[in-house]
């Protein structure tokens, strides 16, 4: 992949996960988003603190299983994200842990049904 390639991918990448967090935000589903300029931010930042989370544990050695345990996991740093990215974007509220929980579950869901109507079209 070029260089073009991987910036183009991660725009996109950034609008369709932008559009998911717009759309749990207008659900009412753990948190509150103003707009989509706001959900686009949000997803650049959530990917990047995602990032440096995955990282960390990387560097302490700390590896994220498979099954319910791994799925576990990733559901609590995936709601810590969200609290994270509510801390520095403007016009996104989280509710609270649990509040992030549920968008959490939420984004996961919607992305999916997104990804499978897409999946009917291609």
């Amino acid at each position: 992949m070029t260089f073009l390639g991987l910036i183009l991918a991660i725009v996109i990448g950034a609008l369709f996960t932008g559009l998911i967090i717009w759309i749990v935000g207008k659900l009412g589903l753990g948190l509150e988003v103003s707009g989509f300029g706001p959900a686009f931010i949000a997803a650049i930042v959530i990917a990047v603190v995602s990032w440096v989370i995955t990282w960390l544990l990387g560097v302490l050695g700390i590896t994220i299983g498979g099954g319910w345990l791994g799925a576990l996991v990733n559901l609590i740093v995936a709601a810590v994200v969200l609290m994270i990215a509510g801390g520095f974007v403007k016009g996104l509220v989280v509710k609270g842990f649990l509040g992030a929980i549920v968008a959490a579950v939420a984004i996961a869901v919607v992305s999916w049904l997104l990804v499978w109507v897409l999946g009917l079209f291609l």
